[in-house]
């Protein structure tokens, strides 16, 4: 499936949080909501793209906007990871790879051997469910976080 584009729809999902409880967009109507795809849990790039969005809470707070973090990590790798991070917003684990094929960024290639995980990427999806802002990297660079703050103030 292709990447969902800006002024899509972005499709209904259901994640799996650390603490074993169902997260969904539609948990999110009315306000502004960032996905932070990331491959795995763990690795350097990742923690860095977590850690930057952790850092502009207040920021996404002020215009109306939440952060969840979504990998096919299990939500028990997840929970450790989260924690050792201290990130002050959800992961949600995508570990049947539902979300990541839906939003058109799941890896199917070949890295080192392995296949199936997110690819890194953002989208910001309004409070209406449509899809403002869509970024895939490769892997190795940052999502734009400027573009995402300027994507926000937008709506």
């Amino acid at each position: 499936m292709a990447q969902l584009e800006v002024g899509q729809k972005a499709p209904e999902f259901t994640l799996v949080r650390t603490d074993l409880q169902p997260i969904n967009l539609s948990d999110y109507k009315g306000k502004n909501l960032i996905l932070h795809f990331f491959p795995l849990a763990f690795t350097s790039v990742c923690t860095e793209q977590l850690c930057t969005a952790n850092g502009q809470e207040n920021d996404y707070a002020s215009l109306n906007a939440e952060v969840i973090g979504v990998s096919v990590d299990s939500p028990f790798v997840l929970d450790k990871f989260s924690k050792e991070n201290s990130l002050n917003f959800p992961l949600g684990s995508d570990f049947n790879r539902k979300v990541s094929t839906d939003y058109g960024v799941l890896f199917e290639g070949d890295f080192a051997g392995m296949t199936g995980f997110s690819m890194r990427s953002a989208f910001v999806i309004d409070g209406e469910g449509i899809v403002r802002y869509a970024e895939t990297t490769d892997g190795k660079t940052l999502p734009s976080f400027e573009n995402i703050k300027n994507t926000l103030e937008a709506i």
